[in-house]
């Protein structure tokens, strides 16, 4: 059985007259930048998201970037976020010329940790960038509180967590800004490079708009200098489709994780991920963890099963980030957790019979694998 680790093919077929009629009714309009198309999707994503301003940009970088400078944070300030995250997290906040300070990870939910974030406190911090690791929200009101204490702004990075919630509150309204990324195999996916910001801060919001737009608060009039990172209307159109259908397939990718969770519960030296108590993960990648990880891995690919390394350089460790010094051991949860970590083929048209196959080849392979070391 051939089981790729992401399907987008599966999900254009289902929706293809949807998406079809979208990209051709832009092309007849002709609103290819701004628009009708990108001001409708603006108005149900925010709807979506629980916040009364949502912004569509060009990426999930640009949003995290424009975030930041409309929450006030400026060249030479600090910003805290994690390292066990994609690059474009740490690269929008040097972007602007701010310092990234990196800090360690809970071991349990591999998101931000709220006393090590605490302690890395300085008197140039001005804000914090929690990351939604995986789909699965951090913890949320420690690190709110935490930032409120010492007056830091948040602006969370949710490009995993399209429609996740914590406490029946959705992700989007956890923070000053929350950003997204729809690029193409998100939850929520564009055909290309897309982004949104949101908010309920209403300084932010019209600090975003200009900022996104060069400035301009009307054309030929700019207020300040800003930035070409646009949402485009066929992206527009194409979201705006699919974000009817994520409900749906978000509950079909909790499905698909539950039944993981119990198939490969006995597995050993293997651990499953988990949801906090009143959590909602919307599992944007199903991601385990075991020594064996490169081991594993590749016994599932000749098996014909995909699988993803998310990610297996923590971002202070990269050479781009060697000058700030931090060695080997430095951030030694997030260390471990990214030579651990393996993600499994998990989408809503992922079959059960697929899910049980990947599971038996894990169990075999696991325990051939735990026989060995113990021989």
């Amino acid at each position: 059985m051939n089981i790729p680790f992401l399907d987008l093919t599966a999900q254009y077929t289902a929706i293809r007259g949807e998406i079809d009629d979208a990209i051709a009714a832009v092309i007849r309009d002709t609103a290819f930048i701004g628009g009708p198309y990108v001001k409708t999707f603006e108005q149900q994503f925010g709807a979506y998201c629980g916040t009364r301003y949502a912004y569509g940009v060009s990426n999930g970088t640009d949003a995290i970037r424009v975030a930041l400078l409309a929450a006030g944070v400026r060249a030479g300030d600090e910003v805290i976020t994690v390292p066990n995250t994609f690059i474009a997290t740490a690269e929008a906040i040097t972007m602007i010329g701010a310092h990234v300070r990196f800090v360690d990870i809970e071991p349990e939910t591999a998101t931000m940790g709220p006393d090590a974030l605490a302690h890395a406190i300085t008197h140039r911090t001005k804000a914090v960038v929690p990351v939604h690791l995986h789909g699965h929200v951090a913890h949320m009101d420690q690190i709110m509180a935490v930032a409120r204490a010492r007056g830091l702004k948040v602006v969370a990075d949710a490009a995993q967590a399209h429609g996740a919630s914590d406490g029946g509150r959705a992700v989007g309204t956890l923070g000053d800004a929350v950003t997204f990324s729809f690029y193409p195999g998100k939850n929520l996916g564009a055909y290309g490079d897309a982004g949104a910001v949101v908010t309920n801060d209403p300084a932010i919001a019209e600090r975003v708009a200009l900022l996104r737009d060069h400035g301009r608060t009307k054309k030929y009039e700019h207020l300040i200098e800003g930035f070409n990172c646009r949402l485009d209307g066929l992206q527009a159109a194409i979201l705006t489709v699919k974000l009817r259908h994520l409900p749906a397939w978000t509950e079909q990718r909790r499905r698909c994780a539950a039944l993981y969770t119990e198939l490969l519960a006995d597995a050993p030296g293997l651990t499953v991920p988990i949801e906090r108590p009143g959590s909602c993960s919307v599992y944007h990648l199903y991601a385990v963890r075991t020594k064996h990880r490169d081991a594993l891995q590749v016994h599932l690919n000749a098996q014909g099963i995909g699988t993803g390394v998310h990610y297996p350089i923590p971002l202070h460790r990269q050479p781009a980030y060697a000058y700030l010094g931090l060695r080997e051991g430095s951030l030694p949860v997030a260390e471990q957790y990214c030579r651990e970590t393996l993600s499994l083929p998990i989408y809503a048209e992922l079959t059960d019979e697929q899910i049980r196959f990947v599971a038996q080849k894990m169990q075999r392979a696991l325990e051939q694998l735990e026989t060995r070391v113990s021989a």
